[in-house]
């Protein structure tokens, strides 16, 4: 499971000209989910993305979580995050989750950070997304398990 995780003041997507999902303060994260993957690396992630210290305290050191300051969450499904491109000029997504697959999964992690009390927003799998991120720092770091 990778998981490209955006401190973000706003952040929203939309599917064919309509808002599906909107978020201020937070994070958004853009997620994909790998073939091998079991909810053991969901439970691995949840956790990740709820306590990771990537909020600034007072003194400008990251000291709070998305849960400590109380953010939002926009989730994006994003399959290419295992498009592999060491060999030619096309991504081979070979490692990435047959779709049936992939979407379970993708919602049980949803499901989780709901879990949470925050605010979950998400887009819509399988999907030609716009998203919009105004990435707040800019702080942007990539999760693996």
């Amino acid at each position: 499971m990778r998981v490209v995780l955006q401190r973000v003041s706003s952040s929203q997507v939309t599917v064919a000209g309509e808002v599906v999902g909107q978020i201020g303060r937070g994070l958004n994260l853009l997620v994909g989910i790998a073939s091998t993957d079991t909810e053991a690396e969901l439970d691995w992630m949840t956790r990740k993305c709820l306590e990771l210290r990537v909020f600034s305290n007072g003194d400008g050191k990251f000291d709070q979580s998305v849960l400590d300051v109380g953010g939002d969450l926009l989730v994006i499904s994003q399959f290419t995050l295992y498009g592999d491109c060491r060999k030619g000029r096309r991504p081979s997504f070979d490692q990435a989750a047959a779709p049936p697959l992939a979407e379970a999964l993708y919602h049980q992690f949803v499901e989780k950070l709901r879990q949470s009390g925050l605010r979950v927003e998400t887009g819509r799998f399988g999907a030609m997304m716009q998203v919009s991120i105004e990435n707040d720092g800019p702080v942007t770091l990539i999760l693996e398990k």
